[in-house]
């Protein structure tokens, strides 16, 4: 396997920012009330993280040591200031449904901390690849922790109900059920896929 595809593959399982070293755990446990939710938040923030991720692999030769974390912010927030007026424009109601979760990818732990720990030191190529793979682990993760949560909490997926018209378990839609659903789905995942450690 090339050593792009193991970066995305890395964050996708190895390095997975949700299930494995337990980032982000703020927009994971809140936006996660529904399948589509998570997929959004999700895919947010992947569309900021690669971006990110290859302006500051691009910029960081260039960036004095002493300001490097002022500068990677004003980075990430632009790119979620673009993000915000793209979703304010095309998609309106899942902006307003993700609300103030999404301004708050600018100091999401696991956007700054790619830019800090991956995108600094290595090329824009191997950046994206970090960006897309970290991304799609988030949103992978994301997605379903919502799809079970929506299918415990309300009885539907990605919106179809398909107990007619019956309700679902209230706690798994409320905050007791995130904690809940997520420490079962980090012990699933962990078993499945982490069997080294």
């Amino acid at each position: 396997m090339s050593n792009r595809m193991k970066l995305i593959s890395g964050g996708l399982v190895k390095n997975n920012p949700t299930f494995v070293l337990l980032l982000g755990m703020c927009p994971t446990l809140a936006t996660t009330t529904s399948a589509i939710n998570g997929l959004s938040m999700g895919l947010a923030t992947l569309f900021v993280l690669v971006l990110s991720n290859m302006a500051i692999s691009a910029i960081a030769p260039a960036v004095p040591d002493k300001v490097h974390i002022p500068v990677y912010i004003v980075v990430i927030a632009t790119f979620v200031t673009l993000l915000q007026l793209l979703m304010q424009a095309f998609t309106p109601a899942i902006y307003e449904t993700l609300g103030l979760f999404i301004p708050l990818i600018v100091v999401n732990c696991i956007v700054l901390g790619r830019a800090e720990a991956f995108a600094s030191k290595n090329g824009v190529l191997d950046s994206a690849c970090d960006g897309i793979g970290v991304g799609l682990g988030f949103t992978l993760s994301l997605t379903v922790l919502g799809l079970v949560r929506e299918i415990l909490g309300a009885g539907s997926i990605f919106g179809w109900s398909f107990l007619g018209g019956r309700d679902g378990m209230l706690a798994f839609v409320l905050a007791p059920g995130a904690f809940i659903c997520l420490g079962y789905l980090m012990v699933l995942f962990n078993k499945l896929f982490n069997k080294e450690k």
